[in-house]
C-alpha cells in the first residue's frame, strides 16, 4: 500500500568509483549508514534541476507501484574530495558540496537487455505510460535505464525527464502536449495495454499524492539563477504541470498507441 513519501538523509563517507557513462559522472559511494549508493551530483550537467527530475520521476514511479531503488538525500561535506587525484572528479565533488541525491546501489544487478528478457504487456504498458507522463526521453534501446535484480525489473535514472524546467516559461504548453519521442521507447512494442493503464494510473495519481511528492524537493535545490520565484512558487508550478498533464493523459496515451501501431 502506498504511503506518504519520505526521504532519508545520509552523509557520504567514502567515494568508491565513478560511473563514466554519459556526461554527468555519477559515482558509487558509501554513506554513514554503511550502505552504498549511486550518487547524482548537483555540480554535474544540468545541476540541481536534474536532481529534481530524478526525485520526482522516481517517486512518481514508486507511487504507481513500479520498482525503484530507494532515493536518499546525500550530504557532501566541504572537505570531501580534496584527496581525489582526478582533477575532473575533484572539481565535480567540490562543486557538489551540500545536498545531492543517492540511489541505493543494487549489488549484482545487470542492465536490462530487451533481447534477453521479455517484459509482459501490463508492465511494459505501465512503464511506457510513466515515461510519457513525465516526458522521459531516456529509456531507449540505446540506453534502457532499467536493471534486472533478483529476477525483477527496476527503473533507474530519471534525471532527463521533466525537461520543460530548463526553459520554464513554456511549462504549460509541455503539460498539454503529446510526447513524440515515445516512439523510441524500448518497451513500446510490448505495451499493448496502454488504455487500461491510463485508466488505472489516473486514479492512482491523486492530487494529494502528487503534492506530497513535489513537497519533497528541498529548498536548496530551488535557488535558481535569474529566478525571482520562491521555492514554494516553483514547487507549485511543478504540481500544476503534473496535474494538467494528468488531465491530458489521453493525449500522450494516444500518441504512444499510434507510435506503437506504426512500429509493429
Amino acid at each position: 500500500m502506498y504511503s506518504s513519501p519520505s526521504i532519508r538523509t545520509v552523509n557520504v563517507t567514502r567515494y568508491l568509483q565513478p560511473f563514466r557513462e554519459g556526461g554527468s559522472l555519477p559515482a558509487l559511494a558509501e554513506a554513514d549508514d554503511d550502505l552504498k549508493y549511486v550518487l547524482k551530483f548537483r555540480g554535474a550537467g544540468h545541476g540541481v534541476k536534474a536532481l529534481v527530475a530524478e526525485l520526482l520521476g522516481g517517486e512518481i514511479a514508486r507511487a504507481l507501484g513500479l520498482k525503484i531503488p530507494e532515493l536518499v538525500f546525500a550530504n557532501l561535506d566541504e572537505a570531501f574530495g580534496r584527496t581525489e587525484a582526478d582533477e575532473e572528479i575533484q572539481d565535480l565533488l567540490q562543486g557538489s558540496r551540500g545536498l545531492n541525491l543517492g540511489l541505493h546501489f543494487l549489488s549484482g544487478a545487470i542492465t536490462f537487455d530487451p533481447v534477453v528478457t521479455k517484459v509482459d504487456a501490463k508492465l511494459a504498458s505501465q512503464i511506457v505510460w510513466l515515461d510519457a507522463f513525465i516526458i522521459n526521453i531516456d529509456r531507449t534501446f540505446k540506453n534502457t535505464n532499467m536493471l534486472m535484480w533478483n529476477k525483477e525489473l527496476w527503473l533507474i535514472d530519471h534525471g532527463a525527464c521533466l525537461y520543460f524546467h530548463h526553459s520554464w516559461t513554456t511549462w504549460e504548453t509541455h503539460a498539454k502536449s503529446p510526447f513524440a519521442l515515445i516512439k523510441d521507447h524500448v518497451l513500446l512494442p510490448q505495451a499493448s495495454m496502454l488504455e487500461e493503464t491510463n485508466t488505472e494510473f489516473k486514479q492512482l495519481l491523486t492530487e494529494e499524492k502528487l503534492r506530497n511528492i513535489v513537497a519533497l524537493i528541498p529548498d536548496d535545490w530551488l535557488q535558481w539563477n535569474n529566478m525571482k520565484e520562491t521555492p514554494e512558487a516553483i514547487r507549485e508550478v511543478y504540481l500544476k504541470f503534473l496535474l494538467i498533464r494528468l488531465s491530458y493523459s489521453e493525449t500522450f496515451t494516444k500518441e504512444a498507441q499510434n507510435a506503437r501501431e506504426i512500429l509493429i
